[in-house]
């Protein structure tokens, strides 16, 4: 009966992404070429005002501009990245990569935009507290149809936050590499991931329940230290196999521009595909971003934007790339059934020393366990604009219960529904974006830029 009602379910959500998808695609690559256009391209070339700001402090009340970027690296980097990837080499090839990292370089404008209205657009609680992310900047910059696309927002919010991902690709690696044996305690795998899921929602709950300091404070200590950790890892295998690096780009833009594909109809699979993932992997234009950045304590709002900016350059360009080359150079991902992370520890494994996917596993569940305390605080935000805002803390009850069922359901349902979701943020926010981009003009034009 269950295994029906999953399959069913299954094609309910194929049904839905067809058309999201194509919106989706219209609105962030769309609207995020006009909004580079339309910002002449200023933010892209003050990069180097990104790294600068990113450790200086306003004196003002909430997190630091380091914090809030913390914050949403921990909900980015991590298993989208990890796994995200591999999933999109295995649904598309080697050429998706091209579309990802150009949906990254558009998404750091959108990130911009975003951001900066989440500081200059923002309004107070009654406590002091700053309410700051698109459902404020919708609301309160938008006189007829602000309130609606808010709350269209944030009800498709309290799913797309949901920790379904992440708590199934954990579940997944511990399964894949620690390989629990039946024999020892005479337990199959299903319960296995169960118990696992619990264990996962107890450790979130230390965390998401102490509120945002507690967010922030854990992840600006664990995500810094995993990004170089991975990325050093990283930088051994390709130097390892730098024969291959080459060949290895060569085979992805070959493929990203296949004439066969554009003639079949197949590229504009592709292109959807990598943009999807590339969304998934950075958000950019889903509006979650905006919801940490709107509470730091940064008096500009464009100075927000070029932080924030930051993110798609790390999460994408950076893990991204070497998440795929690897994948890429070990040739996991050809005639096996390998996806999601299972595909990422096989090339892990293959390409440092037969023990890379421990050293994986290590740094997917400490990337996992950020992004688990991260996420709990957009559907909090989501869930205290709908109601009040004292009450968005019962999310978290949903959110603890939700990551002990996602990991005992499948992957494609997981990927499914947080598809659908993100275009359903992405549609109201991007829109939202278009409107409300002269008041981050205006900022800029006053600042000389």
């Amino acid at each position: 009966m269950a295994v029906k009602f999953l399959e069913k379910f299954q094609i309910v959500l194929d049904n839905l992404i067809g058309p999201l998808e194509w919106i989706m695609l219209f609105l962030v690559i769309g609207g995020g070429i006009y909004l580079t256009i339309y910002s002449r391209g200023y933010p892209i070339l003050k990069i180097k005002d990104s790294f600068r700001l990113l450790f200086s402090k306003d004196d003002n009340v909430g997190i630091s501009r380091f914090q809030a970027l913390s914050a949403v690296l921990a909900a980015t980097v991590g298993l989208g990245n990890i796994s995200g990837v591999a999933i999109a080499i295995h649904m598309g090839g080697p050429g998706v990569l091209v579309w990802m990292w150009l949906t990254a370089i558009i998404g750091s404008t959108i990130k911009f935009y975003s951001c900066s209205l989440a500081v200059n657009i923002r309004t107070y609680n009654n406590d002091g507290t700053i309410l700051g992310g698109p459902m404020y900047y919708m609301t309160n910059g938008i006189k007829k149809w602000g309130k609606p696309m808010a709350i269209w927002f944030s009800i498709a919010g309290l799913f797309g936050v949901l920790p379904a991902f992440t708590a199934n690709q954990l579940t997944e690696t511990f399964v894949n590499v620690v390989d629990p044996s039946n024999e020892l305690l005479n337990i199959g795998d299903f319960n296995w991931k169960l118990v696992f899921g619990i264990f996962l929602a107890l450790i979130t709950s230390f965390v998401i329940f102490g509120g945002l300091n507690s967010i922030v404070k854990a992840s600006s200590s664990l995500v810094p230290l995993m990004v170089v950790i991975y990325l050093a890892i990283g930088i051994i295998i390709l130097t390892i196999n730098n024969d291959k690096i080459i060949p290895t780009f060569s085979l992805i833009f070959s493929e990203a521009f296949n004439l066969n594909a554009v003639a079949s109809g197949g590229f504009w699979g592709l292109l959807i595909l990598g943009v999807r993932r590339a969304v998934f992997s950075n958000e950019s234009g889903v509006g979650n971003a905006p919801m940490y950045h709107g509470q730091s304590q940064t008096k500009l709002g464009t100075d927000e934007g070029l932080v924030a900016m930051l993110g798609p350059f790390f999460d994408t360009i950076l893990v991204c790339t070497i998440t795929g080359l690897i994948v890429l150079i070990s040739g996991a991902y050809i005639g096996n059934d390998l996806n999601g992370i299972s595909l990422t520890l096989e090339a892990f494994r293959t390409l440092f020393f037969g023990f890379g996917d421990i050293l994986l596993m290590i740094m997917v569940f400490v990337f996992g366990i950020s992004t688990l305390f991260t996420y709990s605080y957009y559907g909090v935000k989501c869930l205290g604009f709908l109601t009040k805002p004292s009450w968005g803390k019962y999310y978290n009850y949903i959110y603890v219960l939700s990551i002990i069922i996602s990991a005992l359901v499948t992957v494609d349902i997981v990927i499914g529904i947080i598809d659908i979701s993100f275009a359903l943020m992405c549609i109201p926010n991007m829109i939202a974006l278009l409107i409300l981009a002269p008041h981050v003009n205006q900022e800029m034009k006053k600042r000389g830029w």
